[in-house]
Order: C-alpha cells, then structure tokens, then sequence
C-alpha cells in the first residue's frame, strides 16, 4: 500500500514538473524548433536582455504583481481581523459567503465585470485600471489565508494588552501581528504569484501600450512562441524557487 502511495505521488509530481523540466532543456537549444536539439547555447538569454518588448511587458507585469500584492496583502489583513474581532457570527457568515464568490467565479465574468464598472466610472483602461483589477481579485485569497492564523490566535493576548492601557492599534501591532506573520507572507506570496499569472482579468482591464507576460506571450502565440519567452519562464521559475525556499529556511528557523 505505502508503493502505491509513493507511486501515485512520483507520477502526480512527474506530470507536474516535466513539462517546466522540458522548458527550461529547450531554452539552452540552438534551434528555434522544439522538434529537434541542435546543441546548447546561451542565445536566448542574451536576446531576451536585448528585446524591448519583453523587458516592458516584464516591467509592467513585476510592477503590478508588487503593488497589488502589498495593497492586497495590507487590505486582506485589515479585512481578516475585522471580521473575526467585530462581527458577530451572522455577519461573518455571510461576508465569508462574499469571500468565496469572487474565487469560485469565473476570472472572465470577474474581468468582463470590472471592465464595465472601470467604464462607468471613467477610469481610463492603463496601468491605473490593471493595478486595481489585480487587487481586487487577490484581496480575498489574502483574507482566506489570515483568517485561519487569527483563528489560531489566543484572543486573551490582545485582551490583556488592551487592559494594560494599549491602544487596539499598539496592540495589533506588537502582540497579533507577529502571530499571523506566517498567514500575511503566505497571502502576499499568493497574491504576487496570481497577479504574475493571471490572463483573463488582465486582457479584459489594461489599456493600449501597457502589456504585461500574459497578454504578450497570448499575442505571441498566434505567431509562434520565440525561444527567448522560454529563457525568460526559466528565470522566472527559477525566482520563485529561490523565494520559496528563502521563505520555507525563515519559517522553519522561526519554528525553532
């Protein structure tokens, strides 16, 4: 039973891994054709530090993936203590039900939605109308990612602080926000990994002239995708591996 297991995982794994595995072998290729291995090279690399169009959409895409997840991160945090401090069980019942739509929803009728109401209010479809799209959408995976860690908050803490003469804001800041630490950064990783990510919502809320990796890798897809978006998908990874274990080393050191 426990082969079966350990198999069962390895293949999950395999299935998940080998095409990025595959990616990354093809962005040391020679050849721009996929169906055949002409030795290695570093090209790409050095076409993808030379094309502008990439280094844009790649500039665009960072710039909004860290403004929205701190404005999100910030927002969800706000958000979470609110709910579990001042709402009595009702109230956060249905505001939880609230949470939830906007991540089961679909991402096109969320995008479609926000185009229209950017519209209705005039906001110009730019950097402006992208930002508050992608914080929008990441606000609710924030609160879903705090809200356990308060759970998990002995509440007599921040009560005790309160009667020794703390304001609730002095409180927050010394006694529960160190608590939750581990839920803020899991939220705001996900909020910067889902803004990098995401297409549809983006396609629907930018304007001309701002592109980020999504859109352009879509537009380039029609024409055929060049090896310098596989060199730039390696490095990409490779960041986020980095942040990763950067974060994993923290937690586990502060376990300890």
């Amino acid at each position: 039973m426990g082969f079966l297991k350990r198999s069962y995982a390895a293949v999950i794994f395999a299935f998940l891994y080998i095409p990025i595995f595959v990616l990354i072998v093809f962005s040391f290729n020679a050849s721009k054709s996929r169906a055949s291995w002409d030795g290695f090279t570093l090209r790409w690399y050095a076409d993808l530090f030379d094309n502008s169009a990439i280094l844009n959409a790649l500039y665009y895409t960072l710039s909004i993936a860290v403004l929205a997840a701190l404005l999100a991160t910030i927002i969800g945090t706000l958000a979470a203590f609110a709910m579990y401090k001042d709402m009595r069980p009702w109230e956060k019942k249905i505001v939880m039900n609230l949470t939830y739509l906007p991540v089961l929803n679909p991402d096109i009728v969320t995008g479609i939605s926000l185009m229209l109401l950017f519209i209705f209010m005039k906001i110009n479809l730019g950097f402006l109308s992208l930002l508050l799209a992608h914080t929008i959408f990441n606000v609710p995976y924030v609160i879903l990612t705090v809200l356990p860690k308060l759970r998990q908050f002995d509440n007599n803490l921040y009560e005790a602080a309160l009667d020794l003469g703390a304001s609730p804001a002095y409180a927050f800041r010394r006694i529960v926000f160190p608590e939750i630490m581990p839920g803020i950064v899991t939220g705001a990783l996900f909020a910067f990994t889902l803004s990098i990510d995401d297409f549809v919502i983006s396609f629907f809320t930018t304007g001309s002239g701002i592109n980020n990796l999504s859109i352009l890798i879509y537009s380039m897809a029609r024409r055929g995708i060049h090896p310098t978006i596989n060199a730039l998908s390696t490095l990409l990874f490779l960041a986020v591996l980095i942040l990763l274990l950067a974060v994993n080393r923290r937690v586990v050191r502060d376990k300890k």
